[in-house]
């Protein structure tokens, strides 16, 4: 465990805390519902005389509609769309009850979906997302959210525009081939006018479409891309930003904060659907409430695998941290590994190693009886 602030971290009372506890997911070994049960199980084994709420968390990616559902309500709809490869799925979207539509991008394009053998962004496509947001506008939605993020796509929203009805065509007026590899050939830009309902995108990242901190420098590799397919799919991405800036009215989209989340479905949305892109995990947080669990709070658990320079920068626990700093509560964060220059920002952090891989349930409820036990008066 670390404690940057010493051995333990004080309250001003030991008997009775509030305890708010929120995390993220841990992608691929648990869900942000069953990690926040984990710590509130883990905490009230070590201090049974604790109030314990929980509020599991997301920023727009996988485990989004769970997430807001538990917190917000709403009904859900299924209907099948195809996956990252083309192939059929059937996804969610949620109607909440205020009539606003939620579109959960990764149940659609979302790596978890394509094998780790089959993983490669130069072929798969964001088909499947402007299928949903059809769906959702058809079902009379005065809003759509598509939250992004955990996707297996570096088309930068192509297929989402096809499935829209944008023509995005060759020199020789045939459709380009599916897939960010194949967009290079794009040569002109047919549009349709935009979805007749606002479409706000919810963004995981903040980055540009192109450039070292963009769609591919930042995400690609953990999608499948080889370090040949890296420049290729670079080049695709800056044609489809020239060409559509130059076909489509409204741009420049390119450099706006999140462009390139979701392999630059941040683009795609802003360019072809009309889409306000703004940070995923303050919306979340509206949708849960999350605000109003904190106010009260003495102590705010949260947690994700990993907690690095990306984490506090419109990430889960960046948005759970600054909730408890804004309310004068301790702040403290159960993760798999941390980087060592953003653990400072919490009052604790435990980490889990290589033990919260082989056993992550176990392991997160250890964790949260080890922040338990070191709380000072």
């Amino acid at each position: 465990m670390r404690h940057p602030a010493g051995s333990g971290f004080p309250l001003p009372t030991i008997a009775g805390v509030r305890v708010l506890i929120a995390p993220d997911k841990f992608a691929g070994t648990m869900s942000a519902a069953d990690a926040a049960a984990a710590m509130a199980r883990g905490w009230v084994g070590q201090r049974r005389g604790d109030d314990v709420v929980c509020r599991p968390m997301a920023d727009g990616g996988e485990g989004t509609i769970d997430v807001v559902a538990a917190g917000a309500g709403g009904r859900r709809r299924r209907l099948p769309v195809a996956d990252a490869r083309g192939y059929a799925v059937t996804a969610e979207w949620l109607r909440l009850p205020d009539g606003r539509a939620l579109i959960e991008s990764a149940q659609a394009c979302g790596l978890h979906l394509v094998p780790a053998d089959q993983r490669d962004p130069r072929l798969t496509t964001t088909f499947g997302v402007g299928q949903l947001i059809r769906a959702a506008a058809a079902e009379g939605a005065h809003e759509i959210i598509v939250g992004l993020g955990g996707s297996a796509t570096v088309d930068g929203g192509a297929g989402m525009a096809t499935a829209l009805g944008h023509r995005l065509l060759r020199e020789d007026g045939n459709g380009v081939k599916v897939g960010g590899g194949f967009l290079t050939a794009l040569h002109r830009v047919v549009p349709v006018p935009a979805p007749d309902v606002p479409v706000v995108v919810a963004v995981d990242v903040h980055g540009p479409l192109l450039g070292p901190d963009g769609a591919v420098a930042g995400f690609a590799a953990q999608k499948g891309a080889g370090p040949d397919a890296l420049p290729v799919l670079e080049t695709s991405l800056r044609t489809l930003a020239d060409v559509t800036e130059r076909d489509v009215d409204g741009g420049p989209w390119r450099d706006l904060p999140g462009a390139g989340a979701a392999g630059g479905l941040g683009f795609g949305l802003a360019a072809f659907a009309g889409g306000r892109l703004v940070s995923g995990a303050p919306l979340v947080a509206e949708l849960v409430r999350l605000a109003e669990a904190a106010a009260v709070a003495d102590v705010v658990v949260t947690g994700e695998g990993r907690l690095d320079r990306w984490s506090l920068r419109g990430k889960v626990p960046g948005e759970v941290c600054d909730h408890a700093r804004r309310h004068g509560a301790r702040a403290v964060a159960i993760v798999g590994s941390a980087a060592d220059d953003v653990a400072g920002a919490f009052d604790a952090v435990e980490e889990l190693g290589e033990a919260g891989l082989r056993d992550p349930v176990g392991t997160v409820e250890a964790g949260a009886a080890a922040l338990a036990a070191a709380i000072t008066g």
